[in-house]
């Protein structure tokens, strides 16, 4: 197969991206399908976390800041892109990955200290600094861990297919 076809097959193909979209939002490949990119989502976002992702589509980036779940993206949106924003905003969990300070020995809190819900906790051990978990019960998806991680360590994913 030539080179374009593969090109041109790559262009129209549908694939899922792992991009987290906007609170209450529909699933990936629905939100690209009605989303008219007109950015009121991005200028309305309290927090400056929705920016302008791949293809001009509003992408959350938690390096930024957190989700303060405020709403105004969905109340701006001219097209049916939300879900019940009375619902859970989404799937979203905090998961702590190897290169985490406490896991090489460095005391670090800086997630604990910025979660609002309490959801990281840190066990003490002896002769070790304390390493973060995670109570994915109390976790809320929004992001507040991500930005203050001085090794960017922590990253949000869904939880299931959602986004």
């Amino acid at each position: 197969m030539s080179n374009i076809n593969q090109s041109r097959r790559r262009l129209f193909s549908r694939r899922k991206s792992n991009a987290i979209r906007p609170p209450w939002s529909r699933t990936d490949i629905e939100f690209t399908d009605i989303c008219s990119r007109c950015d009121k989502c991005i200028l309305s976002c309290e927090t400056d976390i929705i920016i302008k992702g791949d293809g001009g589509f509003p992408e959350i980036d938690f390096k930024i800041d957190e989700c303060t779940f405020c709403k105004k993206c969905a109340e701006v949106c001219p097209e049916a892109i939300f879900t019940d924003t009375n619902e859970q905003a989404w799937q979203l969990t905090a998961t702590v990955n190897d290169t985490c300070l406490a896991h090489h020995g460095i005391w670090c809190q800086s997630c604990k200290d910025a979660c609002d819900p309490r959801a990281i906790t840190f066990k003490p051990e002896i002769g070790q600094a304390p390493r973060p978990n995670i109570d994915l019960n109390a976790c809320t998806g929004c992001g507040a861990c991500v930005a203050p991680c001085p090794n960017n360590s922590i990253i949000l994913a869904a939880s299931d297919n959602r986004v």
